[in-house]
């Protein structure tokens, strides 16, 4: 069955298929003098571009990127939005319990912020707020759901809990059998749209971008940075490194993020009938609480985008090659058809992977290099659609000495644990990886080994 629904498919990200795609920008080819530069063409270089001119509209901030907007993690993501800004609120309440109910305020300011920037800017990504939905798929899941629920209604969201007879209401899957639904500022959107309305915005208000533009060396220089590329350079007062798992700017960075593949798949749009036959009335975006998880959500015109299936290559090598092997599709349709065993007969349209910036806290951190004049905010680990805006504010004030009393909280501060070089790392990435995949099925060394791991900073849930 996954080898007939995956016959015809596009080898792209769905989001990047789209004949309105625009031109890219001419290359830089002159010497430039900024105050700010920002490397990277993402969700957190778009953002942190826009968020300068805002706060400074006097000032010079250009943004360089090696290909495209959108070319890289912020043009493939499943596209659900929420106000978390630490991967969740339960990794939120882990990882930092001194500061989460400072981040629950600023998630939520974070999110009106950009719900009122695509508003105010006319950039239709096609957003839409149905909320987002947490599910177990097995009844061993169902109490560490309710503990999420209650911890919902600890922050002040409007979550409800959701027995199996009501969460078919909402979604019809044998696999589910409980769910949470956050109903309020959260949602889904197409990112490259999302992009691509970015880019146009930080245009508008007098950002320099220049595409086909990589960095190739960085320095100090005059108590400045300079930044070489392949036919120009800038002299900037500050940089930030927005460079997500390709970890551009400075060597050091690798020490933090692993890139990690995550497989996304994209359906042919459902009819009514089929539609009918899942019941997704209100459109939120899905995760499971599987060791791998799976993650979904409907496009504007009815396809299922599916996500989920991690994997690592050694020395997190980012070629786009590996990501266009059919048979690594495979076991993610599989998982597909074991979700919705009603849409058997339906064909995937598109199929993509790619690099995203994992880290060990599953959040975005901030690395300081040159005393400070650079910063590299990354570690988003798949959840940086909406938290990008955050980070980018966060690494903004950092740049400019930390004067905001949110960049001197512990998340701001403190960084994530150091991972292994290789061969160490593709060796635990093989085997946590092959854990993730037969845990709930085959248990055994599977789950010591995962707890294991799990104490060492990743979670895995």
């Amino acid at each position: 069955m996954t080898s007939k629904a995956l016959a015809d498919v596009k080898m792209e990200p769905f989001w990047l298929d789209r004949p309105d795609r625009p031109e890219t920008l001419p290359p830089l080819t002159a010497p430039r003098n900024a105050d700010l530069l920002v490397v990277g063409g993402g969700f957190t270089g778009l953002w942190a571009a826009i968020q300068a001119r805002q706060a400074k509209p006097e000032s010079t901030v250009i943004l360089i990127e090696k290909a495209s907007v959108a070319s890289g993690a912020s043009g493939r993501p499943g596209g659900v939005v929420s106000t978390s800004v630490m991967h969740g609120l339960s990794n939120a309440a882990r990882i930092f319990p001194k500061d989460i109910a400072a981040l629950e305020v600023l998630g939520k300011e974070n999110m009106h912020g950009f719900m009122q920037t695509i508003a105010d800017n006319g950039i239709d990504c096609h957003a839409e707020w149905g909320g987002e939905l947490n599910v177990a798929i097995d009844d061993s899941q169902i109490d560490s759901l309710r503990d999420e629920h209650a911890l919902h209604l600890k922050y002040g969201h409007n979550a409800v809990f959701l027995d199996q007879s009501a969460l078919a209401d909402h979604i019809r899957s044998p696999r589910y059998k409980a769910g949470v639904w956050t109903k309020d500022v959260a949602g889904t959107v197409h990112p490259a749209l999302l992009a691509w309305g970015l880019k146009r915005l930080a245009l508008e208000l007098g950002v320099e971008i220049y595409e086909s533009t990589p960095l190739e060396t960085i320095e100090e220089t005059g108590g400045k940075m300079r930044v070489r590329t392949p036919h120009g350079s800038v002299t900037a007062g500050r940089v930030l490194l927005a460079t997500n798992a390709f970890m551009a700017g400075h060597k050091h960075i690798k020490r933090r993020i692993v890139p990690i593949r995550d497989r996304v798949l994209a359906t042919e749009p459902l009819s009514d009938a089929q539609m009918a036959a899942i019941g997704w009335g209100n459109r939120q975006g899905i995760y499971d609480m599987r060791t791998q998880m799976n993650y979904m959500r409907l496009a504007k015109d009815n396809r299922i985008i599916f996500g989920g299936r991690l994997a690592y290559a050694f020395n997190g090598d980012t070629s786009p090659a590996i990501d266009r092997a059919y048979d690594t599709y495979a076991p993610l349709a599989s998982a597909f058809f074991n979700t919705f065993p009603q849409l058997e007969g339906l064909r995937f349209s598109h199929a993509w992977s790619g690099a995203i910036d994992l880290s060990t806290r599953m959040a975005v951190h901030f690395q300081r290099y040159f005393d400070g004049k650079v910063v590299y905010a990354g570690g988003y680990s798949g959840f940086g659609v909406s938290a990008s805006r955050f980070g980018a504010r966060v690494a903004l004030d950092i740049l400019a000495g930390s004067t905001l009393p949110e960049s001197r909280l512990e998340f701001a501060t403190q960084l994530p644990s150091i991972v292994p070089p290789e061969p160490f790392r593709w060796l635990g990435a093989q085997i946590t990886m092959n854990a993730l995949d037969t845990a709930d099925a085959k248990g055994g060394w599977r789950l010591p080994w995962l707890k294991f791991i799990s104490a060492l900073g990743f979670p895995l849930h």
